[in-house]
């Protein structure tokens, strides 16, 4: 019998004093069977990262030809594709030929440098790429429950998340800019 998504419900109050964007986001999330805690929790985080009304999440870790979260223009094209971890150069060439804009966040550190290392010289040709590497400081894994209620504060670059006992502290480094 194959094991089930886990369904978790999250709202989230966002102000991002970098874009000026404050509004109140709840959605219902589904963490596929091979999605860990902190994949989830660093998804959630690049919503926050990037919120506006027409990003949305995808199917992501269980679909091979759509990122983890994409926000398309109302004719159906692709302004944004985001994806996490570490893709490979296949799967990056293809986002960056199908959308105006490709942000991949990476975030293990160990994995993420290496992967980097080893990927930087090929990637610089992507001219609608950004790498970010999330640094993330508090045990961002205790945020995953079944429902994530999160103040999400952003300035100057630097994401708070804060629930009623928790609160975690993401800096971003950016690796490659677009």
């Amino acid at each position: 019998m194959a094991a089930k998504a886990t369904i978790h419900k999250a709202a989230l109050n966002i102000a991002d004093m970098d874009r000026n964007y404050y509004a109140e986001h709840n959605f219902t999330l589904a963490k596929h069977p091979s999605e860990n805690d902190l994949r989830l929790m660093v998804r959630l985080s690049a919503f926050v990262l990037n919120a506006n009304e027409t990003l949305v999440f995808c199917k992501g870790i269980s679909q091979d030809d759509e990122p983890d979260l994409w926000e398309k223009s109302l004719d159906g094209e692709i302004k944004l594709w985001i994806d996490l971890g570490q893709p490979d150069e296949k799967r990056i060439k293809k986002a960056c030929g199908r959308s105006d804009k490709v942000i991949i966040y990476t975030y293990q550190d160990g994995a993420a440098s290496a992967w980097w290392k080893q990927a930087e010289k090929s990637l610089k040709r992507f001219k609608n790429l950004s790498v970010i590497y999330l640094s993330i400081d508090g045990d961002i894994e205790e945020l995953a429950i079944r429902a994530i209620s999160l103040q999400c504060n952003i300035s100057d670059g630097e994401l708070s998340l804060i629930d009623e006992e928790n609160s975690v502290i993401i800096r971003q480094e950016r690796w490659k800019e677009a």
